[in-house]
């Protein structure tokens, strides 16, 4: 049995949080997630209004009677709808879980959330922004690291290093993310001080994520080397494999390009084209570091069940090796 502060804070069996993707964290990938015992969250951003959103968490309630969450983008620049009727719906249909991503600070919605009695969980790439989120009421902190897929921030700083210096700062809980794509991951997650993981890359390549089959394919073709950072020049660093589409965003950042020059070519439609439709050359096609770590589709739960046996299985090695004592 696994017991951390995750745990018991978002009342789910083990400590794997599906990562909020644009067009992909449908209520059947989301609620598959939590069917295998995680947090599966859908994300808001690409709908135009509450009533939208409503609906996709409906489908995701008939599919599942474990807690589900929705992510809320904070972000100015790409949020697609109002976010006031994406927190009434949130409450209306008693999610119990929120994740708040983006530029900005997450206390404009933690106190109607935590007034409805909604746990709250903002994503963060920075040990400043991870203080400021418990600063402002924060339950937990998802912290992300340089390897991670779509936005890793400004600071290029790897897992490895924040969640360690997040424990040293931070009361509240801490959930990593950026590079974790098997039970070695999770594990190591762990020791270095978070109490659960956010898993998104992985997810993208199961049988239950809406990724076109070609995306899929091309993820197992891909190794950790063959991503690169876009955005960068704009201040909205995102990871994404290499195309057409990314090729010409870097050459128009070398010449110094803005954001209304870029917009066309990192849309959100363009990115749904590319990973969604299959039209691979398209857009933006965002993807971790981990995808190194990824040879297979397998369902939701073959790989959430791999994360934990793998985890008891480390776990009688370092029995073994006399670094653990058993319990």
């Amino acid at each position: 049995m696994f017991s951390t502060g995750i745990t018991r804070l978002l009342g789910i069996k083990y400590p794997i949080i599906l990562g909020s993707m644009h067009w992909i964290t449908d209520a059947k990938l989301s609620s598959s997630v939590s069917n295998a015992g995680g947090l599966g969250i859908i994300s808001s951003a690409r709908f135009k209004d509450g009533d939208e959103l409503r609906e996709e968490i409906r489908k995701a309630k008939q599919l599942t009677d474990k807690p589900l969450g929705v992510n809320i983008s904070l972000n100015r620049a790409t949020a697609l709808g109002p976010n006031t009727e994406f927190i009434q719906a949130v409450i209306e249909e008693r999610i119990p879980v929120v994740e708040t991503s983006g530029v900005r600070s997450p206390e404009e919605v933690i106190y109607p959330l935590h007034a409805a009695g909604i746990k709250v969980i903002h994503k963060v790439t920075s040990i400043k922004h991870a203080i400021k989120a418990e600063q402002c009421g924060a339950d937990a902190v998802e912290i992300v690291g340089f390897a991670n897929g779509g936005n890793v921030g400004m600071d290029d700083v790897s897992t490895i290093v924040l969640v360690p210096r997040a424990k040293d700062v931070l009361k509240i809980p801490i959930i990593a993310g950026g590079g974790i794509a098997d039970a070695r991951g999770f594990m190591a997650a762990l020791v270095l001080g978070a109490e659960g993981v956010v898993v998104g890359t992985r997810f993208m390549a199961t049988i239950e994520s809406p990724v076109h089959f070609k995306f899929k394919q091309w993820l197992l073709d891909s190794q950790e080397n063959q991503t690169v950072l876009v955005q960068r020049s704009i201040r909205n660093t995102h990871r994404t494999l290499i195309n057409d589409a990314v090729r010409q965003v870097l050459k128009m950042e070398e010449r110094g390009a803005e954001l209304e020059e870029l917009r066309p070519w990192i849309s959100g439609e363009k990115y749904r084209g590319c990973i969604i439709e299959g039209r691979l050359q398209e857009g933006m096609a965002y993807c971790g570091q981990a995808v190194g770590l990824i040879n297979d589709i397998p369902s939701v739960s073959t790989v959430v069940d791999s994360f934990i046996k793998g985890a008891r299985e480390i776990g009688e090695r370092l029995i073994a090796m006399g670094l653990l004592m058993p319990s």
